[in-house]
Formats: structure tokens, sequence, C-alpha cells
């Protein structure tokens, strides 16, 4: 069984950041679990560009609002507590942010932890190490 408390991770090298958002990976490769878990946050008034090119993900907001743009289709979904999205044609996409905004994050492959995003908003495939 592994327990980890947020509280504790979040003041460790668990927790990663970038320009206005950091996430506190909880489960990452390494756990064995075959997928990872991440408890991000984003700052309000923030704007950001992914594409997840190489894993699929599944995010739930807890706290928070703001919207996400596929860039493929140009649809916009309202996000706030208690919505779900799931990347599962690893789509490109803009999420906005009006106030800071956490969520709840699974990527499948797991992430290792040491990921940073690309210039193209994606981490490298799972088998390379950047």
């Amino acid at each position: 069984m592994i327990v980890r408390d947020f509280h504790e991770a979040k003041n460790t090298d668990r927790k990663v950041g970038a320009q206005r958002w950091n996430s506190v990976r909880l489960l990452l490769k390494d756990d064995g679990m075959g997928f990872s878990f991440h408890i991000t946050t984003i700052e309000a008034g923030s704007e950001h560009r992914f594409h997840y090119k190489h894993h699929l993900e599944s995010v739930y907001c807890v706290s928070g609002k703001g919207s996400i743009t596929d860039i493929a289709t140009g649809e916009t979904h309202e996000i706030r507590p208690g919505v779900m999205y799931a990347l599962d044609k690893h789509d490109e996409h803009i999420l906005r942010c009006e106030e800071e905004t956490v969520f709840a994050c699974v990527f499948n492959p797991p992430v290792t932890g040491d990921e940073v995003h690309r210039e193209d908003g994606s981490y490298a495939p799972a088998d390379t190490a950047a």
C-alpha cells in the first residue's frame, strides 16, 4: 500500500512547476501503478497551451474556474468544480484559469517526475530521457 500526504509531498522534489503552475506528483512511474497522479494548481489569469502527444490525461477540477478549448475543433468548455475532462485523443488544448484552479490529474503512461514541457506543449515519450 502506498500512502502519501499532499501537504508533506509539496515540500519535496515531488513538487514541480513552471510559469504560473505547479504540480505535486503523488504517484510516479517508479510507484508501479501504471499511471501517475498529480494535484496541479494553476494561477488565476493564466493561459496554457498543452499537447500531450505521448500521454493520455484525465483531469478533475477540485476548485477554481476557467475554460478549456480544443484546438482541433475550436470548441470551448467551462471548467468549474466537479467537471472532468479526458484528453483521449492526445488533444491539443488551451487551458485558461480565471481563478486559481486546483486539478486532480492522472497520466498514462505515468510520468517519472523529471519531465518538462517542450516548446510544443508536450512531454517527451515515456521511453526517452527528455
